[in-house]
């Protein structure tokens, strides 16, 4: 796809990671996401067989993370096979979602915005629907741009064959390809996320980036939101555009009903 890239910024779209960034990194679902890998690498792979101490496999792990953007990209990309399906079922199955509470700020702040808002998580599409209900959010969005749709099954889809075996942020390809399936322009677009990585791949390909949970810019972010509660305060002109385009409709509609009287 090619964009045209303006100089003034005009956002048409929202781009949400989920997981730290549409919920709290308070939450606890992050730290025990983190420990039911750690369980998988050793109950279901065998890691701790291989010479590896449970402290070895900890630092496998973070080392896997940092260098792949996530713990499975990186344990396929050394070798391991296993099945996606069985590998989500048993790191996001076991999450304590309950954890996580209706958040009528985060919605009432969606729902007042009517331009395109989509997730973009590295999540299965399970996880990512669990947590957008219990935040009482799913509504929220055009859609959801998850693990599978970025993974589609090999009978599914004959159209695009990853040269490596998992696509994810902060990958290009992972951008590239969400950029493609949803139509969006990144140059008029919004990107909110936790991750620095992902959010400096994402400036580089073009997106407006908003690092969440930090009040500090870093290289690569536009913006720096301590919490997504503070969106309004960030960007007000979103919300003003959106009143603008209202009172442009009801003029709009004024004239043609006095036009319309006056000539009958």
């Amino acid at each position: 796809m090619e964009f045209v890239n303006s100089s003034t910024p005009r956002y048409d779209c929202l781009l949400f990671d989920l997981d730290d960034t549409l919920y709290p990194l308070s939450s606890g679902l992050s730290q025990a996401c983190a420990n039911n890998i750690i369980e998988f690498m050793v109950e279901k792979l065998g890691i701790d067989e291989e010479g590896i101490d449970e402290e070895g496999v900890v630092e496998l792990n973070q080392i896997l993370y940092k260098k792949y953007g996530t713990s499975m990209a990186g344990l396929k990309a050394v070798g391991y096979e296993f099945d996606n399906d069985e590998y989500h079922s048993f790191v996001h199955g076991r999450l304590p979602y309950e954890n996580l509470k209706p958040d009528p700020v985060l919605r009432n702040l969606l729902l007042t915005l009517p331009l395109r808002k989509l997730v973009f998580s590295n999540g299965d599409e399970v996880h990512v629907t669990k947590a957008l209900k219990r935040l009482v959010i799913e509504d929220c969005f055009e859609r959801i741009i998850s693990f599978e749709t970025l993974n589609p099954k090999i009978n599914e889809t004959l159209d695009y064959l990853p040269e490596i075996p998992v696509i994810c942020k902060p990958a290009e390809s992972a951008f590239e390809k969400a950029f493609d399936i949803a139509q969006l322009n990144p140059h008029t677009t919004l990107f909110f996320d936790d991750s620095v990585r992902n959010i400096q791949t994402g400036k580089a390909l073009g997106l407006h980036t908003v690092l969440v949970g930090k009040s500090e810019k870093v290289e690569g972010s536009d913006h720096a939101l301590k919490s997504i509660h503070n969106m309004k305060e960030a960007f007000p002109e979103l919300w003003s555009e959106s009143i603008n385009k209202k009172s442009e409709r009801i003029g709009y509609a004024t004239r043609i009903s006095i036009e319309t009287y006056v000539q009958a």
